[in-house]
């Protein structure tokens, strides 16, 4: 081989610039392990390179620099030797390319999900491995190396984009008006912010996106809303990006940056989006949009967007005000960050001072100032923006030169940080070693002589950010917020009045307590002055929930509970929309508050990675929790782990329905797994404890049957559990085999009672769930637990009609597998069984009569009970499967909804009357859901606030308040004719009601 095929002269112009291995042992064992690969490969030609780089000169080099330095890019050259190879011998641009080439060719938008996310994934890799490849050995200047990382994040979104486009044109959701080229005319637009807008992405660089569509541009034919399926698919986007798979990931990917993040959907039309920044825009909004850039999606309807904005960014009149309320964000900055001095061990060089927050935030604010008058400063790219500003003479050019190469370097000190393990980092370490192998990374001699040249620009450019900003920042807010002494200040009730406060001297009273330092969280100095600074807009988060007194009183009880403060309230300061979320939960979730309260360290868990992702399934949580119990030392600790569990779940589930990620109807699937997986894991458990005492019944086990909401996966947030307890003693045991031995009906009664106190008993986590046992044979009269064989007897002869309505729901939530099959065959007999059909609608008819006798309301928002409602649908599905199992046994399933279907789908109900009823069902679950999630039992629309009402509003789309309850009661009117048509009507012409016992 010539020197030219062994090593590409334009990827290491001067291999004396390449860094020396931080690692020398590493870099060894890597170019081994580098010729080993080639050996293995099929190609001969690639074992032959692979030894004759290694002993290549610059070759050498350039492989100690990436074995020595970095084990993410060891990890690439090793994994896709073949890449490597052809990355190795002719350069970047051409790897580069190849990269996009195949990105495109293995990734076309027909291709399923699956492949696509695969073929991103190998994409990012190649890309990650040649860009720094490229990048440390000198071959690509900083503009380069950011251009192609935004270049890749621009393909990857837009095969995505084009991916999900094209699956919801050929689901007849939409008609795109180029099926070929999706994203063309599409009206789908996705706005690349931040360094993404500014083509400035750096290595692991996350990507911040705002998803819009155009109404007048979009062809929207689904059953739902344009705004649902856009939704649904900028939750898939992120997910297609975000997700770490066997594969690796993408990019991390951020929608945070939408127009109010905390209360509008991942996805919003461009009119909402325009109403929204013209009426209530920030000037941190105003400088975001600097570098807004559509990046994917229909590119024109983007670009007419941002011309549409171009007034709100860019005003006329000289905008010096806006640099202060800049400021204070930059303020908050340093203080989440503690980057009060310039220094280098653990320095943020991203939002610490003099790092690269200060050199984009100096130019931005320029730009503010000045863009208006002047469209030649409006560059979005931080240098670009620079030299544009010098140019016109509004910063001098000795600031320009300084703030650009400051810039250059800091850049390439974050690369070099994120290069070694492709984390989002921009810390530069403690540890001497790690210093040591940064500096060298970074192609200095020595740790002193890197310090010094951070050092140095790292205080230029504080000076010159120090200069534009001479003056103390105003924090802003809502007017006077005086909390001093022991009594109110006058202008500071104004203010909480005017932020919609009832009462204001209370409130007042509440936050002197927390300056005062009354509570553990607020007694620290630095605790009590993050809580000044925080006032503004901790009070503006609450005064825009549903009942702002209630959500602070909520909230200062959470406070009360909180060991410190600082941590907490440093964490809203740097993410502004956590706040927004507690008041939102304190506000408008009592349920969850409720729990929070209790236990504030469930607030960790919106922090992880996955918070806002969809929640794991059923084979996840019982992974999850197999984890977290093999570390329990005894049963205390389980039933702690399990309460852990399940309030995480809870918590996180709660939040995606307060926050619409998930929709309360649909939530009864999560929340039934939850359940499931804490009733099937504390079963073991309960065996084993009970043992200890009275051993086991040979060859015996306990089913657990759930009934209700929860054998129909229908559960809601704080849902009891209708539960059945079934055991069976195939071996005809007289009792247990323990040293204190007990019959088989007393020994599973008390293991059923165990499990009972296992679910409900409280300890320092909280309480599980509260468990029901009115549906077991014989009501509250019956045994707490039955054997498998009275129970099939007694359901085939002895059991009310009402018991086998019950039974429809069904379904075997623990059970040993010589239990499971008997009983749900059992259960499937006594469904199937043929009965009298007059004296089954009779039995339906008297119940149902008997039950609003006892619990009638009138009151629309009782939807469980009031006429028309939950019960009625759920009696005409059971009648109707009692009555047609015997002949129709695939109609049976325990959910109600699903049941429907099925009922239809058999012709045993008109498809019209069963589409009603779904439709009604879904109606009734997502208002059901809200209503006990936002105000617990108790809901009064007279003096529920607009906010409540708009939470029900949304949840349930309706136009409006008004609307919702039209529906209502058109829904419960319509449903209620169903109910006498099949049923009440029926049963009266057969001459009056019959007793209900089966």
């Amino acid at each position: 081989m010539n020197q030219l095929q062994i090593l590409s002269e334009s990827l290491v112009p001067d291999p004396e610039r390449l860094p020396r291995p931080a690692d020398a042992d590493s870099a060894a064992r890597g170019r081994q392990r580098w010729v080993e690969a080639g050996e293995r490969a099929d190609d001969p030609d690639v074992a032959e390179y692979a030894r004759a780089l290694d002993c290549h000169d610059a070759g050498a080099k350039l492989l100690d620099a990436v074995f020595g330095n970095s084990p993410f890019l060891s990890q690439c050259v090793l994994t896709d030797p073949d890449f490597a190879h052809a990355l190795f011998r002719d350069g970047a641009e051409a790897a580069f390319e190849r990269a996009l080439q195949e990105l495109r060719a293995n990734a076309p938008p027909e291709n399923d999900i699956a492949t696509v996310m695969r073929v991103l994934r190998r994409a990012k890799r190649r890309v990650a491995l040649l860009v720094a490849v490229a990048d440390i050995s000198g071959a690509w200047k900083l503009e380069k190396v950011t251009g192609a990382l935004t270049t890749f994040a621009e393909r990857a979104i837009g095969t995505a984009i084009a991916h999900l486009l094209r699956k919801a044109h050929d689901g007849a959701e939409i008609v795109l008006a180029n099926p070929q080229d999706p994203e063309r005319g599409s009206g789908l637009v996705v706005l690349g912010m931040g360094k993404l807008g500014a083509r400035e992405l750096n290595y692991s660089s996350d990507i911040d996106l705002i998803v819009l569509f155009d109404d007048e541009r979009v062809s929207y034919c689904g059953k739902d809303t344009p705004q649902q399926l856009f939704v649904r698919m900028s939750r898939t986007l992120i997910r297609m990006l975000d997700q770490r798979t066997g594969d690796g990931y993408v990019f991390r990917t951020d929608l945070r940056l939408r127009p109010d993040p905390g209360s509008t959907p991942p996805a919003m039309s461009m009119l909402a989006a325009e109403t929204y920044y013209e009426s209530t825009g920030q000037n941190w909004e105003r400088a975001a949009m600097i570098k807004a850039r559509p990046v994917a999606g229909d590119l024109e309807a983007g670009a007419r967007f941002l011309e549409i904005l171009r007034p709100f960014v860019w005003r006329k009149s000289l905008d010096f005000a806006a640099i202060r309320d800049i400021h204070s964000i930059k303020r908050q900055i340093n203080a989440a960050r503690g980057g009060a001095d310039v220094a280098v061990a653990g320095h943020n060089i991203k939002l610490g001072r003099g790092g690269i927050r200060e050199i984009e935030f100096f130019a931005q604010t320029q730009q503010l100032v000045w863009g208006g008058r002047d469209p030649s400063v409006r560059s979005p790219a931080t240098c670009d923006a620079l030299h544009a500003l010098a140019a016109a003479g509004h910063i001098g050019e000795q600031a320009r030169d300084r703030l650009i190469e400051a810039y250059g370097f800091l850049r390439r000190v974050e690369h070099r940080l994120q290069m070694v393990a492709d984390r989002q980092t921009h810390d530069i370490p403690t540890g001497d070693e790690s210093m040591a192998a940064l500096a060298t990374f970074m192609g200095f001699p020595d740790v002193a002589a890197f310090e010094d040249a951070l050092i140095g620009r790292l205080r230029a450019v504080e000076s010159y950010y120090a200069d534009l900003f001479e003056e103390a920042p105003d924090l802003g807010g809502p007017g006077s917020l005086v909390f001093t002494g022991a009594e109110d200040h006058p202008d500071t009730l104004k203010t909480l009045q005017r932020l919609g406060f009832h009462e204001a001297s209370a409130v007042s009273a509440v936050i002197r307590t927390w300056h005062h330092g009354r509570y553990r969280a607020t007694r620290s100095t630095r605790a009590r002055e993050l809580l000044t600074e925080l006032m503004p807009a901790l009070l503006n988060a609450f005064s825009k929930t549903v009942n702002p007194d209630a959500a602070l009183m909520r909230f200062n009880d959470f406070l009360a509970g909180l060991p410190a403060g600082v941590q907490l309230f440093t964490l809203f300061h740097s993410n502004p929309g956590l706040l927004s979320l507690l008041a939102e939960i304190m506000g408008s979730a009592p349920q969850i508050a409720g729990t929070l309260r209790r236990h504030p360290i469930l607030f960790d868990a919106v922090l992880t990675s996955d918070f806002f992702e969809p929640p794991p399934d059923a084979d996840m949580l019982a992974r999850e929790l197999d984890r977290a119990l093999a570390e329990a030392r005894d049963f205390q600790d389980v039933l702690d782990v399990l309460r852990r569990h399940v309030n995480d779940r809870l918590f996180q589930i709660g939040v995606h329905i307060l926050r619409r990620h998930m929709d309360p109807e649909t939530a009864g699937i999560p929340l039934s797994d939850v359940a499931d997986t804490a009733l099937r894991k504390l079963m073991p458990a309960v065996e084993d404890e009970l043992s200890r005492q009275h051993g086991r019944i040979p060859g015996g086990g306990m089913a657990v049957l759930a009934l209700g909401k929860l054998g129909g996966r229908e559960i809601t947030i704080g849902s009891d559990l209708d539960l059945l307890f079934l055991y069976d003693n195939p071996q005809g045991a007289e009792g247990s085999d323990g040293p204190r031995k007990l019959p088989p009906i007393q020994y599973f009664t008390r293991l059923s009672q165990r499990y009972i106190s296992g679910l409900t008993a409280p300890t320092g986590e909280g309480s599980l769930y509260e468990v029901d046992m009115r549906l077991r044979p014989s009501g509250n009269s019956g045994p707490i637990a039955s054997s498998l064989e009275a129970f099939a007897q007694y359901q085939a002869g002895q059991a009310w009609t009402w018991e086998h309505m019950a039974l429809t729901r069904a379904r075997v939530v623990y059970a040993p597998e010589h239990i499971r099959a008997p009983l749900e065959n059992a259960i499937r007999a006594v469904l199937t069984a043929v009965r009298d059909p007059d004296k089954l609608v009779a039995d339906v008819a008297d119940m149902r009569a008997r039950m609003a006798r006892e619990r009638g309301t009138d009151y629309i928002w009782d939807v469980k009970n009031l006429r028309g409602g939950l019960v009625d649908i759920e009696f005409i599905t059971q009648y109707l499967l009692l009555r047609h199992a015997h002949r129709h046994p695939e109609a049976l399933d325990t959910n109600t909804t699903v049941a429907l279907r099925r009922l239809g789908d058999a012709g045993l109900l008109a498809h019209e009357t069963a589409a009603t009823l779904i439709a009604a069902m879904g109606l009734w679950r997502r208002l059901q859901g809200m209503l006990r999630l936002s105000f617990g039992e108790a809901f009064d629309e007279e003096s529920a606030p607009e906010d409540g009402r708009d939470l029900l509003v949304r949840a349930c789309n309706a136009a409006d308040f008004a609307a919702l309850k039209t529906t209502v009661v058109e829904t419960a009117r319509r449903c209620h004719d169903i109910f006498i048509e099949l049923i009440e009507a029926p049963a009266a012409a057969l001459g009056g009601n019959r007793d209900a016992a089966g």
